[in-house]
C-alpha cells in the first residue's frame, strides 16, 4: 500500500437530535404531565494517535467523513440517543488543522485522543419547560447542528536521527545494516520513494528519500519529505564516493535545507562519506579531508562492507545520540 503522508478531508460532526412533547399516560386523565425527553448529542469527529506509519493510508480515498445524528427524545422523559462518534486513527507526529475553527493540533504522543469537531447538542423536550406558571407546556425545541470543516492532515516523522543526502549516497543500505529495517535498495535513483524507519538500540532512525537540488521548490520527490526532518533531533548526511563532486553536492544538499527553512540547516548534522570501498585508500581520505574543510566538521568514512569503518560509525552515532539526549 502506497505511503500516505498528507490527507485532506471535509468532516461533518453528528446533529442534536430534536426534543419531543410527550404527556405521561395515566389512568383517568388524557394528559398526565409532560414527559417528552431531550434530544440525543450528536456524534464528535475525534482524532486518535497510533504508532502505526501508514495509518493515513486507510483513508486515502475517503473525502467525507460524517458522524452519526443524535436521536430524538423519548416518552416518560426519556433522553434520546447519543450519535456516535467518528474516530480517526492517525500515526503519531501528525499535524491536524481544522479550517473552520482555526485550530491545529500537534499530537505527539501514542493514545492521544482529541476531540477536532464537536456533536451538535440535542433539543429539549417539553418535561425541560414545565414549571410553577407553565404546568402543561406544548413546546420543545429541536437540537443544534454539529460543527462543520475541512481537516488538512499532514504526517512528520519523529525520529532521533534522519538520513539525509542524494539518490543513491547509501542511507538505505545503512538503515537496513544498523536496524532490523527492510528499506529497498538498488543501483538506480529514488528506490526509496517513502521514510523508512529503524530501531538503532532503542533510538529510532528514518531513512529520507533522496534529495536533489530544486527539492525545496518541488523537483524530483520534491519538499514533501523535507517536511519529514523537521522533527529529528539531528541529521546524518550522506555523500557518496560516486559523486562527481562530493563538495558540490554537500553543499547543494546544505542549501536545500537552508531554501526550505525551519530550522532544518540550523540542526547538529554528522557528516559521511560513504562508499570509500571503491576507491584507494589514499584517493578516499583526500576526498574525506576536502569535504571536512568544506563542513567545517569532523566527516567519517563509511562502507557497510568494511566491518572496521561500520563499527566506527556506529560508536560514534551511539555518541551523538547519547550526547543529544543529555
Amino acid at each position: 500500500m502506497a505511503f500516505v503522508d498528507e490527507m485532506h478531508v471535509h468532516a461533518v460532526a453528528g446533529h442534536g437530535g430534536p426534543g419531543v412533547v410527550r404527556w405521561l399516560h395515566m389512568k383517568g386523565k388524557d394528559k398526565g404531565g409532560p414527559a417528552g425527553g431531550d434530544g440525543g448529542r450528536g456524534g464528535d469527529i475525534i482524532v486518535e494517535t497510533v504508532r502505526d506509519l501508514g495509518a493515513l493510508a486507510a483513508y486515502r480515498y475517503t473525502k467525507r467523513i460524517k458522524a452519526e445524528n443524535g436521536g430524538p427524545g423519548e416518552g416518560n422523559d426519556r433522553h434520546g440517543k447519543d450519535g456516535e462518534p467518528v474516530v480517526l486513527k492517525l500515526p503519531v507526529g501528525s499535524t491536524v488543522a481544522v479550517s473552520s475553527t482555526g485550530d491545529v493540533f500537534d499530537l505527539l504522543k501514542e493514545g492521544e485522543r482529541i476531540v477536532v469537531l464537536k456533536g451538535g447538542p440535542g433539543g429539549y423536550g417539553n418535561a425541560h419547560y414545565k414549571g410553577p406558571t407553565n404546568q402543561n407546556p406544548m413546546n420543545s425545541m429541536p437540537g443544534r447542528n454539529g460543527q462543520t470543516g475541512d481537516i488538512h492532515i499532514t504526517l512528520k516523522l519523529i525520529a532521533d536521527a534522519g538520513l539525509i543526502g542524494f539518490p543513491n549516497a547509501g542511507k538505505s543500505s545503512l538503515l537496513n545494516e544498523l536496524t532490523r529495517a527492510r528499506s529497498r535498495v538498488g543501483a538506480y535513483p529514488f528506490t526509496t520513494l517513502d521514510p523508512h524507519l529503524g530501531d538503532f538500540y532503542g533510538r529510532i532512525l528514518a531513512d529520507i528519500p533522496g534529495l536533489i537540488e530544486g527539492a525545496s521548490e518541488g523537483r524530483g520527490l520534491g519538499s514533501r519529505f523535507l517536511k519529514h526532518i523537521e522533527r529529528t533531533k539531528f541529521l546524518v548526511h550522506l555523500v557518496s564516493v560516486e559523486q562527481e563532486d562530493v563538495v558540490a553536492a554537500y553543499r547543494a544538499i546544505r542549501d536545500e535545507l537552508k531554501a526550505f527553512g525551519n530550522g532544518l540547516d540550523q540542526k547538529e548534522e554528522l557528516v559521511v562519506l560513504s562508499k570509500v570501498d571503491l576507491l584507494s585508500p589514499e584517493e578516499a581520505e583526500k576526498l574525506r579531508i576536502d569535504l571536512e574543510k568544506v563542513a567545517g566538521k569532523r566527516v567519517l568514512a563509511l562502507s557497510i562492507a568494511d566491518e572496521n569503518l561500520l563499527k566506527a560509525f556506529s560508536d560514534t552515532l551511539t555518541k551523538e545520540l547519547a550526547r543529544d539526549e543529555a
